[in-house]
């Protein structure tokens, strides 16, 4: 969920010379069953992502304290389940049943939520900053490499959902009032940070399909990431992390 002071490490997901896969729609690149297989995953595992932000973020609309805040909350679940449902139905459209595409993915993202369940209302906000913009930079990276028609989706449903810049006013106002939550939160971003790149590199590691694609390419048909850019890609995104925490006015 990128803003002015959330800008992921690659804004513009199109490819400047797209090549092979990247610069062929759906239809053309979906003749690889290999490609079509780490779309299916990509999709899953981005709807399922969607769905548990939905829960999430109405789950941490009770720890909201005031009335507005606590219709923010809800206006932003209500947008992320309208990116669970365009994903859903375009796995439909790929005649691929969701939760069969969902499922893999499940335990992984219920697992990441359990470890980093916030125990108050800024820690909550600042899971939301920090934890789904990382996860965004690291979908935004893998939609370089897709189709024309999928990469569009995949942009799309990772647009801002209002809750990058409501995270940043209301944490940077809290600190202001209270200085030593600083260092609290600061520790529990680090914390977030640690735990949303194990998620992102299990997601690489543990799909075939998927690693396929983005450390050599499929088919030869996608310039893919080697080994050493997959490497790059991580330092990007924790250079995008370190940018956000000083836009919460936290030390990364």
């Amino acid at each position: 969920m990128p803003t002015v002071e959330n800008a992921s490490p690659a804004d513009d997901s199109t490819p400047a010379e797209a090549t092979g896969i990247a610069s062929q729609d759906w239809a053309t690149a979906s003749a690889s069953p290999q490609y079509r297989a780490a779309v299916v995953d990509l999709l899953g595992a981005l709807a399922y992502g969607e769905l548990a932000a939905f829960e999430r973020l109405a789950e941490d609309a009770k720890l909201a304290p005031t009335l507005d805040d606590k219709a923010e909350l809800a206006a932003m679940a209500s947008a992320e389940f309208h990116h669970f449902e365009q994903l859903r139905d375009r796995l439909a459209k790929i005649e691929v049943e969701p939760t069969a595409a969902m499922q893999p993915f499940a335990q992984g993202v219920d697992d990441f939520h359990r470890q980093t369940a916030p125990s108050d209302w800024l820690e909550g906000l600042v899971k939301a900053y920090v934890g789904d913009s990382i996860a965004s930079d690291f979908y935004r990276e893998v939609a370089s490499h897709l189709d024309t028609d999928t990469r569009a989706l995949v942009v799309g449903v990772l647009d801002d959902t209002g809750h990058g810049n409501f995270a940043v006013e209301k944490v940077r106002a809290a600190i202001e009032a209270d200085p030593r939550c600083g260092g609290r939160l600061a520790l529990w971003a680090r914390r977030l940070m640690g735990e949303a790149l194990s998620q992102a590199q299990r997601v690489v590691a543990e799909r075939d399909a998927l690693s396929t694609m983005l450390v050599g390419g499929v088919d030869g048909m996608a310039a893919g990431f080697d080994l050493a850019a997959v490497g790059e890609m991580f330092t990007r995104i924790t250079k995008a992390h370190t940018k956000r925490m000083a836009a919460l006015g936290l030390a990364a």
